[in-house]
């Protein structure tokens, strides 16, 4: 490692250190821990909130991917902007931020249990939470860990365990507040980071201009393995990195369905991200924000994934392969994209290399930062303290220890990511990250919107609701999602087939089209059969 890297990567955790002692400095009691106190300035929480957004699995996982998927891959930009920022902020925060105050809840399950008058939804709530957000820490973690493996030589295990160690350190002394300042002078660096990386790209291109059109043209140049590899990719639907899918082929199933609609309409129902919007005293910070929000997840996302299209033409020049027939070895045979974005800083920009590493950790540390503190206080207090109705008297030690679970369970789920979802050498970081997100959409979004909207919603319908959702959606992936199904083997293992879907469209059907309407519905029949409305 060089003087400048060792430089670089100190001055960054010195930083975060210092923020996260501050943040522990003035968190004086459980609000403060849990929610910052509520007094959070706008900017502070638009920048916390959109790199707790925006992580390794975006800039690695979903950049990677867009090599694959080419720049169709950019409507997940502009669903990221208009739901999750605007619709986000105006609509759903604005609500949120009230009933939050009004019930005095501190955490996700906390604001729907106050709601629907159920220690049921609290629990299963911060169940599902703590189950199920380590999948997508593991996604944050791997995005992080590779990176760190390719550009420090080092094993996944230790890139695993430095991330850990750094995330835990500040997150279990320095609560909401410690997160929300590192989050904010982590986003910066991402922000900074990633404008860099755009500009750079396009000038080792040759400019915009030029860097489209080859990219546009480079399918037909293309020979020997990558133009077999391509061909193979175009019998799934494939039609050039600058266009979409043809429509209704498994590779546009899987833009659409899982990426762009799981991670585009997830986002509304993530916990870590609707938590921030009870941080701020009032509406006028949520308005401010919005400009903010959205220019960040504009710039860091749209970076990304222009990057991972065009890193195909750097590698055609390079090497005369597509950027994921660069990156094969001898564990992914058919490629990695999950390796794309670091060979392309590694090969195309070698002096940028120790700043896009900060970037990353900065991506991943925002994150995983949020996720741990979730997880801690969704088992800690939504679980343990309402199950058991134990409460401890200080130092929020029972959500300390729930955090050191949580974050336990996302480095094992880290190191077996790729054996279930990576045989075929598909993007494990993205797929990752949008099961959780599409899981959360089926089981979360139903009872939250019309916890929020519709006063007729009940506590019956909230919980026949949720039940639903989750139901469904564990179902589907268990039996009928040919990426899930056939990765985990228990349908095969049960009925002999990979997938209970056969081989059409079905299978790559994600399981937020079919659980979320089927949650939506069943909540407000549920609720229409057992309101009784007071005059």
């Amino acid at each position: 490692m060089d003087t400048l890297t060792i430089a670089v990567i100190v001055g960054f955790l010195v930083i975060t250190a210092f923020l996260g002692w501050l943040g522990w400095k003035q968190t004086k009691t459980t609000g403060d821990y849990l929610l910052a106190g509520r007094k959070t300035h706008p900017v502070i929480m638009a920048i916390s909130y959109g790199s707790t957004f925006i992580s390794t699995s975006a800039i690695v996982g979903f950049g990677g991917a867009a090599s694959k998927f080419g720049m169709g891959i950019l409507w997940l930009v502009f669903l990221n902007i208009l739901v999750g920022i605007f619709i986000a902020f105006i609509v759903f925060g604005k609500a949120t931020r009230r009933m939050g105050h009004a019930l005095d809840a501190h955490t996700f399950p906390e604001l729907i249990a106050k709601r629907f008058d159920s220690r049921f939804l609290q629990i299963g709530c911060g169940l599902v939470i703590f189950l199920g957000m380590p999948l997508y820490a593991g996604a944050v973690l791997l995005g992080g860990a590779t990176y760190l493996v390719q550009s420090l030589a080092i094993t996944r295990e230790l890139a695993i365990l430095i991330l850990v160690i750094l995330v835990t350190a500040y997150v279990m002394f320095g609560g909401m507040k410690g997160v929300m300042y590192t989050d904010a002078f982590q986003g910066g660096i991402m922000f900074l980071g990633m404008v860099i990386l755009l500009v750079v790209t396009y000038t080792t291109l040759g400019g915009v201009q030029v860097a489209h059109d080859r990219l546009a043209h480079l399918p037909a140049e293309l020979s020997g393995s990558s133009k077999a590899l391509v061909d193979g990719w175009t019998k799934d639907g494939f039609t050039g990195w600058m266009s979409m899918p043809v429509f209704g082929s498994p590779m546009w199933m899987q833009l659409v369905s899982t990426i762009i609609l799981g991670v585009g309409i997830g986002v509304l129902a993530q916990p870590q991200l609707i938590v921030r919007f009870m941080t701020v005293k009032s509406d006028r910070e949520l308005n401010r924000g919005v400009a903010i929000g959205g220019l960040f997840i504009f710039t860091v996302t749209g970076v990304a994934y222009v990057c991972g299209a065009l890193s195909n033409v750097w590698f055609w020049d390079l090497g005369k392969v597509v950027s994921i027939a660069g990156t094969v070895t001898a564990a992914t045979p058919k490629g990695n994209p999950d390796a794309v974005i670091p060979n392309f800083i590694m090969t195309s920009m070698p002096w940028f290399n120790a700043i896009f590493m900060v970037t990353l950790l900065a991506a991943a540390m925002s994150t995983m930062s949020s996720q741990v503190h979730t997880m801690g206080t969704s088992l800690g207090r939504d679980v343990i303290e309402t199950g058991t109705r134990f409460r401890a008297k200080k130092g929020n030690w029972v959500v300390r220890i729930a955090m050191l679970a949580g974050i336990g369970l996302s480095a094992l789920l880290a190191w077996y990511l790729p054996v279930f979802f990576g045989k075929d050498g598909s993007a494990v970081i993205a797929t990752g990250t949008s099961l959780f997100f599409g899981l959360c959409a089926s089981t979360f979004l139903p009872l939250f919107t019309f916890g929020l909207f519709w006063k007729g919603a009940t506590k019956q319908g909230a919980v026949w609701g949720f039940s639903a959702g989750l139901g469904v959606s564990i179902v589907w992936l268990l039996f009928f999602s040919g990426k899930v199904a056939g990765g985990l083997g228990l349908c095969g293992l049960l009925f002999g087939v990979p997938t209970l879907a056969g081989t059409g469209w079905v299978k790559d059907l994600d399981p937020i089209i079919v659980a979320t309407p089927i949650g939506f519905l069943v909540t407000w029949l549920v609720s229409l059969a057992t309101w009784r409305k007071v005059s």
